[in-house]
């Protein structure tokens, strides 16, 4: 539950007049953090998962006590990234990354000195002590730096069209491939480490633009860890922040482990239970 403020900003429906840019920007960015997420939480619980049932037999038994189950929450999960990804990265999607960025590029001036002036006065009731000195170190961006973050999206969006979209598109969104060698030939295409990379550059790209609107910062997209391996071998330090998918593996690995210490001899697996993928 996020509680921390300014960043739970809860965006307005589409049902409520919004004529500001600067609202419709703040409108975007929330929507778009919320789908980025969502595709993140989606994508890196079906890998946690599998990853620690792969490693622990104990967790997988566990498992295959509701096999079913955990079958069906896996497949929801693998459908439910590639319809957030397609949401995000589609550009007949009402509300997508390129939306954003057009909506901040043409209306630059909500990231002046001045707005964000009226911003930080809104939230602080001893603004005069420590705005001037502030304002002084704050970034004002430029059409150079939209231009580099369209290029950032427009790599991603190449990797998305390419190895990603199909899969949304024929399979998950719509019944269009269901041939076992065609479906094959498009999952072919993948590769985890890309989709992991893919979803964490739209963090990433979020807290870009949510750091310049609301601190004054240079929109630069700073490195996260994304790697479930890695992050499951050596955890970042408590006290340095720990990104989305680092606070759900770890989550979600103490969480099977602790369920599999359990004992639990009313549910057993049957023979004609399907096992666990």
């Amino acid at each position: 539950m996020r509680t921390r403020f300014p960043r739970r900003t809860a965006y307005r429906w589409a049902n409520e007049e919004m004529n500001q840019p600067e609202d419709i920007f703040v409108n975007e960015l929330e929507i778009f953090r919320t789908e980025a997420e969502a595709a993140i939480q989606f994508f890196y619980s079906y890998l946690s998962i599998h990853a620690v049932a792969g490693e622990h037999k104990e967790v997988h038994r566990s498992l295959n006590t509701a096999p079913l189950f955990w079958n069906t929450a896996l497949g929801a999960l693998q459908t439910s990234t590639f319809i957030a990804l397609g949401r995000v990265f589609d550009q007949k999607s009402k509300h997508n990354v390129d939306r954003l960025i057009k909506i901040a590029q043409a209306n630059m001036d909500i990231f002046s000195k001045e707005s964000l002036s009226r911003r930080k006065r809104r939230g602080s009731d001893n603004a005069d002590e420590w705005l001037d000195e502030y304002l002084r170190d704050v970034y004002v961006p430029n059409a150079d730096d939209f231009r580099r973050l369209r290029r950032h999206i427009a790599k991603r969006r190449k990797i998305y069209e390419s190895n990603y979209r199909n899969i949304r598109h024929h399979i998950y969104a719509h019944k269009i491939v269901s041939e076992r060698g065609e479906v094959e030939a498009l999952f072919g295409k993948t590769n985890i480490r890309e989709l992991q990379n893919l979803l964490i550059f739209l963090r990433k790209l979020h807290e870009a633009l949510w750091q310049l609107y609301h601190n004054g910062r240079k929109p630069t997209l700073q490195p996260a860890r994304y790697s479930v391996k890695m992050i499951r071998e050596k955890p970042s330090p408590q006290n340095r922040g720990q990104g989305l998918q680092e606070r759900l593996i770890h989550e979600i690995e103490g969480f099977l482990l602790a369920t599999a210490q359990k004992p639990n001899n009313k549910i057993q697996p049957t023979q004609k239970t399907a096992r666990l993928i």
